[in-house]
């Protein structure tokens, strides 16, 4: 890591450079190919998609994406000469579109049943030759503005579907400038000087737009859902500082102590840098441990958001050394600088008071853990009433085109018009014709169910025939009572009128598609968490050659993803504050945000641990250790967890679900992780379990490679007649002795 820094800062005109003309070339790129980001929920073994499969084999229209033109009178019906004499017009315009291949307007008689029984809302059906995934953005904007064309006056026309869904404008990050000049601000308060806080934010921003131009080239290699873009903003300003901040500090501590430039950047390098390629690559692990899940929206998330972090990591060790060669001394604060100037510096107890604060804490470590839990475990309350699925349209902005449709069909029809169900089966035979007409007979009157359709048979590509059922839930596609229909759909329904028969039914439809995904996503949780909790267990035990460390870390990762996910019922499902429309948590932000947490947290973890052991290594006492390691780093974790705390509650205001379950999530995650745990609830465990903290079994003390990642030097051996402390050995610390506390001087200003 020295030598990579040293190079970057002695040729720090050409790294700039360099890095800039990346920063041109991969967005220049991007905005010219433009961007194709794709959301698809298909799962390749559910119910959901073989009644998909089965739609696409049809010759009949209905094999491709089908879209709805929503549209609603005011004053007058929909059956007034005035109002279909604009949208026969426009129905036909929209038929003429490319890759349109049918269009069933409410005034035809197979359009009979789309005029709602108020006569004011009606909706025409658009189905298209190919999936929406498969229009182009232009496409999609030109068919929901032919749609649109003839509103105006009494009537109003809107679109539903996942080609509208294309239109949407991504989210407004604008408010993403007020977290970084909140970050600013901190940083400049912090360090006193405008060049210490101008190199975090520039290396976050100029690593962060790299990375967003290089996702938006990935989309046309891969599938990458929409909301990556936001994430890989929204953590890759959140990391981007925090690397930066922990690299700039050392190296200023470096040059308070009397080092020159070029020394303190290796000594800075080679203890931070290296905390900072730990934990970058730590939080990639994490991230991508969303593999497990097997389902290629979440391979998108993990590897855009991956890319965010490795490019903030590498700007870390790289810009960032050629930018402290550009601003030179000015890095430290004006009084520093006269200070180093007239031969003297000025000596502050560094972290008194987090000294202080560790041992009120380390004394009394069983009242500190208990308070630290408390507060844990009244933010976690609400987890117990998750709820994983989609939200439908309703949660949307009210400008939104498919928002304005949703609202229009729940008000003529019912919100279950807006997420139909297709029970979908073949009818080759009589049997199973008549499974078919059996479902239907048995969904009329229905208590869940407003309207089924009667089986629609179309002839299939391949000589053969599919039946259809359409049903219509009363409820909307997010309410419980959907998913209980799809349920009862498929567990006492269709067995019942199939018993007996060679028929075979699948329950398909948008709705069913959101429902088969979040329980896939559900049902793999518990692979994932494991996959994730034990990297970050192994790869603890190789850093700290412990097993109480990482196994007390993983706990307590653990309890604040709980809080944390507490947080986000409380908000968005329980509708506490106002921020949001109540619905279910989208089942992809539990994945993602756990992983997030646990390669987060691997930074404060690593830098104040680390620290400690550095100290327990120079005193011997666990105790002793701890309080001067949280006085050491205290002021540091707290600096960069506010910043990035302010970084990701920016993305709150949003406007969208996504993103502001993600900013208030990795809020909550951070603050309660640094402060809290890191604090609190570490130094406390530590100071009960002491000496047994550092314990690891002999045989595994033989195999596991030795790390330095603060690159101190220090590597804890034991004589061949030492015993290792036993896993039980721990110390009160009523029993440990406890010196008078020490000076401790460090960093100014």
């Amino acid at each position: 890591m020295r030598a990579l820094a040293i190079f970057c800062f002695r040729h720090a005109r050409l790294v700039i450079v360099l890095w800039l003309a990346v920063l041109a070339g991969v967005t220049f790129g991007a905005q010219s190919v433009g961007v194709d980001f794709r959301d698809i929920l298909a799962l390749p073994t559910s119910d959901s998609t073989t009644a998909q499969e089965l739609l696409q084999e049809s010759a009949g229209g209905v094999s491709g994406a089908t879209e709805r033109v929503v549209f609603e009178a005011t004053g007058v019906p929909v059956s007034d000469q005035s109002v279909q004499g604009r949208i026969e017009p426009m129905l036909a315009e929209v038929a003429a579109l490319p890759h349109v291949e049918t269009v069933v307007s409410p005034y035809s008689p197979q359009g009979a049943a789309q005029v709602s029984p108020q006569g004011q809302v009606a909706f025409a059906t658009v189905t298209f030759d190919v999936k929406a995934d498969d229009l182009t953005i232009e496409e999609a904007k030109r068919f929901v503005e032919v749609a649109t064309g003839a509103q105006g006056g009494v009537l109003r026309i809107a679109v539903d579907g996942a080609v509208a869904g294309r239109t949407l404008a991504p989210p407004d990050l604008d408010d993403a400038g007020l977290g970084l000049l909140a970050a600013a601000l901190v940083l400049l308060f912090t360090f006193g000087s405008l060049f210490s806080m101008l190199v975090p934010i520039l290396t976050a921003i100029i690593s962060v737009g790299t990375a967003i131009g290089v996702v938006g080239l990935l989309t046309h290699l891969m599938d990458v859902p929409t909301v990556s873009q936001e994430i890989v903003v929204l953590l890759g300003l959140g990391v981007g500082v925090d690397y930066a901040l922990f690299v700039v500090t050392r190296y200023r501590q470096a040059l308070v102590g009397g080092a020159r430039q070029e020394d303190a950047l290796g000594l800075a390098a080679a203890t931070s840098g290296r905390s900072v390629l730990f934990a970058g690559v730590t939080v990639c692990v994490s991230l991508l441990g969303q593999f497990t899940v097997g389902i290629s929206f979440l391979d998108g998330i993990a590897i855009s958001s991956s890319i965010a972090v490795l490019m903030t990591m590498f700007a870390a060790l790289t810009l960032l050394p050629a930018l402290l060669k550009l601003f030179g001394i000015r890095i430290l604060s004006a009084s520093v600088r006269r200070d180093l100037t007239l031969r003297h510096r000025k000596v502050l107890p560094e972290g008194r008071r987090w000294g202080a604060l560790a041992r009120v804490v380390t004394r009394k470590p069983v009242w500190s853990t208990v308070v630290a839990l408390l507060i844990i475990g009244a933010l976690t309350v609400p987890v117990f009433s998750l709820r994983l699925g989609i939200p439908d349209a309703g949660l949307q902005a009210p400008t939104a085109t498919t928002r304005q449709a949703y609202d229009m069909l729940a008000k003529g029809f019912g919100p279950g018009f807006t997420g139909p169900l297709v029970v979908v089966g073949r009818a080759d035979s009589d049997e199973e014709r008549r499974a078919a007409e059996e479902v239907h007979a048995e969904l009329v009157g229905h208590p869940d169910v407003a309207l089924a359709v009667p089986p629609v048979v179309s002839p299939t590509k391949g000589g053969g025939q599919i039946t259809a059922v359409v049903v219509y839930p009363k409820a909307s596609p997010q309410d419980e009572a959907t998913d209980a229909l799809v349920d009862s759909l498929r567990a006492e329904v269709i067995p019942r009128a199939t018993d007996g028969t060679n028929a075979q039914l699948y329950v398909g439809g948008s709705t069913a598609v959101q429902s088969d995904f979040a329980r896939a996503i559900t049902d793999r949780l518990p692979l994932f968490l494991g996959t994730v909790v034990a990297i970050s267990f192994l790869l603890l035990v190789v850093v700290f050659r412990s097993v109480l460390i990482p196994l007390t870390a993983a706990v307590m990762n653990l309890l604040a993803a709980a809080a944390m996910f507490g947080v986000l019922v409380a908000v968005f499902q329980w509708g506490w504050f106002g921020i949001a429309g109540t619905g279910p948590i989208e089942p992809y932000i539990p994945v993602f945000l756990f992983a997030g947490l646990f390669g987060l947290s691997m930074d404060y973890e690593v830098f104040l641990v680390s620290r400690i052991q550095e100290e327990y290594h120079r005193r011997g006492d666990t105790v002793e250790a701890t309080v001067n390691g949280l006085a050491a780093t205290g002021r540091t974790i707290t600096a960069a967890a506010l910043i990035m705390a302010l970084v990701f509650i920016s993305f709150v205001t949003t406007g969208d679900r996504v993103v502001q379950e993600s900013g208030l999530g990795l809020t909550v995650a951070v603050l309660l992780d640094a402060v809290v745990i890191r604090i609190a609830l570490v130094p406390a465990i530590m100071a009960m379990f002491g000496k047994a903290n550092w314990w690891l079994p002999r045989w595994a003390g033989r195999v596991l490679p030795r790390l330095d990642v603060e690159g101190t030097g220090h590597s804890h051996r034991l004589e061949d007649d030492e015993e290792p402390p036993g896993p039980f050995d721990w110390f009160s610390p009523a029993t440990e002795e406890q010196p008078e506390p020490k000076q401790l001087t460090g960093q100014v200003g």
